[in-house]
C-alpha cells in the first residue's frame, strides 16, 4: 500500500473529509476515495475515519491506497539543474517539459527516477514510492524551481512550511492580452472542472486560492508578468488568469486557440525564485533560476513588435 499523507489548513475547515481528499491534486476518483473511506484506509491523527468526518484544520490525514501498479522505480541518469544541495534538500531548476514524478503515460524520465540516480535512492519516503522526496510540484511544462526532501524529518518540516504558506513561490509568465492594472490580486476559489477531470477550474464551493501578480512589461497585445502565490492550489496561475480573462501564452488547457504563440509547447511560466527555511539549520535561503531561453526568445520577439 501507499500511504499520502494531508494537512488540511484552516480554510478548510468543516468539509466532508471524503470531499477534501477528493479535490486534492493527486487524488483517486470519488468513489475510490469512498471506498478506502469504507474500508478503513483513512486516519485522522492516527484513528480511522468514515466518509462524514469534518476536517477540523491542521490534523494529519493518513491515506493508505493501493498501488496503481507494480513498479520498481528505476534510477535513470538524466541532466539535472541542481541549484543547491545537502544532506537535508536538493533544490533543482526543473525543466519544461519533465513530469516531476512517475504516473500513468509517464513510468520512467521523470524528475524523481533522475533524482533516484542522483542521490542514490535516499529521499524521503513519506509520499510512497511513487513520489519519494516530493514535497510540492509543479507543472510538466512549467520550468523552475522545486525543493526535494533527502529525509522524513525534512520532507514533514518543508511540508508544514507549505501549509501554513511559509514557502514564498514566485513565478513569471507572458499572457494574452494587456493588464491594465500596474499590480493586483486574484481571489478566487479553485476546484476540480465539474465535466472536465483534466482541468481546474474557478468554482463557488473551491478551495481558497489568492494569486498577486505585477506586471514587468507590456506589448502590443501581451503582458510580461511576475507572480506570487498565497496559496498553491493545482494550475492556480493558469486557472486565475484565464478567469480574468488573461490566459498564459501557449497554455494547452486553458489558452487561447487563436494565440500566435499557441504552438510553443506549453504554457510560458517559469518558477524563477523560491524562498524556505532550512528545516535542520533554520536558516532562511532564498534562490532564483534564470529564465529559459524559449522564454527569453519569446520577449526578444514581443520587443521587436514595440
Amino acid at each position: 500500500m501507499e500511504q499520502r499523507i494531508y494537512i488540511p489548513g484552516a480554510q478548510d475547515t468543516g468539509m466532508r473529509v471524503d470531499s477534501y481528499l477528493s479535490a486534492q491534486e493527486d487524488a483517486p476518483t470519488r468513489s475510490a476515495v469512498q471506498k478506502l473511506l469504507a474500508e478503513g484506509h483513512v486516519t485522522a491523527d492516527g484513528v480511522p475515519v468514515k466518509k462524514n468526518y469534518k476536517i477540523r484544520g491542521g490534523e494529519t490525514l493518513a491515506v493508505d491506497c493501493p498501488p496503481v501498479r507494480e513498479l520498481d522505480l528505476v534510477p535513470q541518469d538524466l541532466p539535472l539543474d541542481i541549484v543547491y544541495e545537502d544532506a537535508d534538500i536538493i533544490v533543482v531548476n526543473k525543466a519544461r517539459g519533465m513530469v516531476v514524478h512517475p504516473a500513468a503515460g509517464n513510468w520512467d524520465g521523470t524528475l524523481v527516477n533522475a533524482l533516484m540516480f542522483h542521490c542514490g535512492g535516499r529521499l524521503s519516503g513519506i509520499n510512497g514510492e511513487l513520489r519519494p522526496g516530493i514535497v510540492h510540484r509543479i507543472d510538466k511544462d512549467t520550468s523552475g524551481l522545486l525543493v526535494v526532501a533527502k529525509n522524513d524529518r525534512a520532507h514533514q518540516h518543508l511540508a508544514a512550511q507549505i501549509q501554513r504558506h511559509a514557502v514564498r513561490r514566485e513565478y513569471e509568465a507572458i499572457v494574452c492580452g494587456t493588464v491594465r492594472e500596474d499590480a493586483g490580486t486574484v481571489d478566487k476559489p479553485v476546484g476540480r472542472h465539474r465535466t472536465d477531470r483534466k482541468k481546474m477550474a474557478v468554482v463557488p464551493n473551491g478551495r481558497e486560492a489568492v494569486t498577486h501578480f505585477t506586471v514587468l512589461a507590456r506589448y502590443p497585445g501581451y503582458t510580461h508578468l511576475r507572480f506570487e502565490l498565497e496559496t498553491g492550489r493545482t494550475h492556480q496561475i493558469r486557472v486565475h488568469m484565464a478567469a480574468i480573462g488573461h490566459p498564459i501564452i501557449g497554455d494547452p488547457l486553458y489558452g487561447q486557440p487563436k494565440d500566435r504563440f499557441a504552438g510553443i509547447g506549453g504554457q510560458c511560466l517559469h518558477a524563477w525564485r523560491l524562498t524556505l527555511t532550512h528545516p535542520a539549520t533554520g536558516e532562511e535561503l532564498s534562490f532564483t533560476a534564470p529564465r529559459p531561453a524559449y522564454f527569453e526568445e519569446i520577449l526578444q520577439k514581443l520587443e521587436k513588435m514595440t
